[in-house]
């Protein structure tokens, strides 16, 4: 049986899907809440940014995938307007379903599915746009996932990766000390579960770095690939064409 990384540890490949759902499940109701506390709401700067890249417009087809409570969704359906389409899928469905609530919350109806990210079900070259944000950290195998992105994505099409990446050295310290001790502790005043955000600490150092991620997508076929650090490498946008 062939093994992956679960955080730091070591499980067999079949087991890290259920495990990463079920920490998901667990977070889904607070996920929101988490994430502006445990970035300080920088993470609507680095979503914002992130729609600003994409660059679309009316009519364009977006497909966000490990779209969890919706954020880039919503922003993307005001940017393609009633002529174009914002798919919302994520492969969990407690995330999936916070999203859509959402979203209808909002007046946006969206086409929403659970889906895999390394199995999708739309047709070849269909979208002009793939975003994935804080999500491909949790595939088991990214390299299938990034090779089917890119199937679905048009010619001259961009994928985005927005992801927690490698911090600059100078903050590298104070960034482990704030991950493995307030992280944690955080997770278990607001979410009652302080086991599943030292997963989130343990994932995003188990993540490859800005520079093989870059690798990494231009093996699974997009052909220019380049990256924008955010706040010191705390997170980085990976931007994808397919040629």
């Amino acid at each position: 049986m062939s093994t992956t990384h679960f955080g730091f540890e070591t499980v067999d490949e079949s087991e890290k899907a259920r495990r990463v759902r079920g920490v998901f499940d667990s977070v889904a109701s607070r996920y929101d809440v988490m994430n502006d506390l445990m970035s300080a709401g920088l993470h609507r700067a680095w979503k914002a940014y992130t729609v600003m890249v994409a660059n679309v417009g009316e009519g364009s087809r977006v497909l966000d995938i490990a779209g969890g409570t919706g954020d880039l969704a919503l922003a993307f359906a005001k940017k393609v307007g009633a002529s174009g389409q914002v798919v919302h899928t994520d492969i969990n469905e407690a995330m999936l379903r916070t999203g859509r609530d959402r979203l209808l919350d909002a007046g946006v109806v969206l086409p929403t599915m659970v889906c895999d990210a390394e199995k999708l079900p739309f047709p070849d070259n269909h979208f002009d746009v793939v975003t994935v944000a804080f999500g491909l950290r949790n595939m088991t195998h990214k390299d299938i996932a990034l090779k089917e992105m890119n199937r679905v994505i048009k010619p001259r099409g961009k994928l985005l990766v927005l992801e927690f990446s490698k911090v600059a050295k100078p903050l590298a310290k104070a960034y482990d000390w704030y991950s493995f001790n307030v992280l944690p502790r955080l997770g278990k005043l607001v979410a009652g579960d302080d086991a599943s955000y030292r997963y989130l600490a343990e994932s995003i150092r188990m993540h490859p770095s800005q520079e093989e991620l870059k690798t990494l997508m231009k093996e699974g076929g997009f052909g220019h690939v380049d990256y924008h650090n955010m706040t010191g490498g705390i997170a980085a946008l990976h931007v994808g064409i397919k040629c």
